[in-house]
């Protein structure tokens, strides 16, 4: 495999694929190794070959698609190996990227919020990918069916299928949200059920990401009042207001280092998802 031996214009594309392949993936460290595959082809290729490719950017999105549709495909058995629930890798403010390559960085905006990545998930991989293209990174039918190899028609289909799960899930943020995060961090650490309950939808769900490498519930809890007594019974961690995938958020520290991070879904001043990840995993970025 060549490598090229001066500054090489192709990898200014870099950050474009990792922003691509972390919303179709849910996991920068998929992404990044998409997107590393994605690489490694292109210096594979013989000059000539490179050469002949009238759009090297072009050829890089439709691979590094193509290698991001073929890991969504078998995400189904790996899910099945994976202990407890998956939960999207959640990502800090952009301050908190300080020890990262900028060419890494995700760029945070509603299609990265923890709630839009959960609705991803539960697409189907050509859903995912044609929204993920022609929504979000704007690319016209025409490139689409290019890339997954289906018609435009097709495509457009898959999208408007994908846009109607997203209309139907999502709740614009708001200027309150960080307020009912921060009582709901301050009734956590009074443990004050009744004003946990009042911070809860009714039919509010928590959901915990352990990977089996740290506690977590095997099972989403259910109910503002299963949920107020579970969070009332776990303490002696610090609680910390932060951004979760540009959204407020709290991550609990042990000693100094982040040991669980907790996405919120809030509608009507009233939590309705709370997503915990505490797979150390998926917290590299929180305790670098």
């Amino acid at each position: 495999m060549t490598t090229p031996t001066g500054p090489d214009p192709l990898m200014s594309e870099r950050r474009r694929l990792i922003n691509l392949a972390y919303r179709l993936l849910g996991s920068l460290t998929e992404a990044e190794d998409a997107v590393q595959e994605t690489y490694a082809r292109w210096y594979a290729m013989p000059p000539r070959r490179q050469d002949a490719i009238a759009s090297p950017a072009a050829w890089l999105t439709t691979v590094a698609t193509r290698v991001c549709l073929d890991l969504l495909g078998s995400a189904r058995a790996r899910r099945e190996q994976y202990v407890g629930e998956w939960v999207p890798e959640p990502l800090p403010d952009r301050d908190e990227w300080a020890s990262t390559d900028p060419a890494d960085r995700v760029t945070l905006d509603e299609s990265v919020s923890m709630a839009f990545l959960v609705v991803l998930d539960s697409m189907t991989p050509a859903e995912r990918v044609a929204f993920v293209l022609h929504d979000v990174f704007r690319y016209p039918f025409a490139d689409v069916a290019e890339i997954v190899g289906r018609t435009p028609a097709a495509c457009r289909q898959l999208a408007t299928s994908a846009r109607r799960r997203i209309r139907a899930s999502q709740h614009p943020p708001a200027p309150q949200h960080a307020d009912v995060v921060r009582a709901f961090k301050r009734a956590w650490e009074a443990k004050d059920i009744d004003a946990l309950v009042s911070l809860l939808a009714p039919d509010a769900t928590a959901t915990g990401d352990g990977g089996g490498l740290a506690h977590a519930e095997p099972r989403p809890l259910q109910g503002a009042e299963q949920i107020a007594r579970f969070f009332a019974t776990r303490s002696g961690a610090t609680l910390v207001e932060c951004t979760v995938n540009g959204q407020p958020g709290l991550a609990a520290q042990l000693d100094g280092a982040t040991v669980s991070v907790m996405a919120f879904d809030i509608e009507n001043a009233q939590i309705r998802n709370i997503w915990a990840v505490l797979n150390p995993e998926k917290l590299r970025l929180w305790t670098s």
